[in-house]
């Protein structure tokens, strides 16, 4: 809870990323509270009001995925709206300003991005959700203990970059700096 509101403020893309991974933890968990708060919540929160509050995170968030049935798959709405603007952005950098480093960045990994799509059937998905889904499947590799081959980290590596400039124009956009809509002379 306490990682995911520092995210938000400070790095979109890892909250994302680390959202999609407290959705999976809580499904791997079954939705049970008790076994969050016994494997999860207590080994990191040292108090108990911290870990009250921790505790109603959760289950905020165990409610929200039951009522829009992301008990198998999915991601929480709050998630949708964050890609949503990235998409926005994205849209806005590539045809509105036509922000010639973004689009160097962009055509730097559309085939690496292109090649994932087609191996996770992802087709139906817009670019900036499948570098998202690329990256925590790298995560997810990682996490397991499996290994990332040169290519693979090389491919993972354009689409992160991409998130990363998207990152931080949305945190100026978000901080009222409007500097990245402007119009290269």
């Amino acid at each position: 809870m306490f990682i995911a509101q520092e995210k938000l403020q400070s790095n979109i893309a890892e909250y994302v990323i680390y959202m999609y991974q407290v959705e999976d933890m809580i499904r791997a968990y079954r939705f049970d509270i008790d076994k969050i708060r016994e494997n999860i919540i207590r080994p990191q929160v040292k108090s108990e009001a911290f870990e009250n509050e921790a505790v109603k995170w959760y289950e905020e968030l165990i409610t929200e995925m039951k009522s829009r049935g992301l008990e198998k798959k999915g991601h929480l709405h709050r998630l949708g709206e964050v890609i949503t603007e990235l998409i926005y952005l994205h849209n806005t950098l590539k045809d509105v300003v036509e922000d010639k480093k973004y689009l160097g960045l962009l055509e730097a990994a559309n085939e690496n991005v292109e090649a994932f799509q087609k191996k996770s059937d992802l087709s139906s998905l817009h670019m900036i959700e499948v570098c998202f889904q690329a990256l925590y499947m790298k995560l997810l590799l990682k996490l397991q203990g499996k290994e990332v081959g040169a290519e693979s980290e090389a491919a993972f590596d354009t689409m992160r970059i991409i998130l990363a400039y998207l990152t931080k124009a949305y945190h100026q956009m978000k901080a009222g700096d409007m500097s990245m809509f402007q119009k290269e002379k």
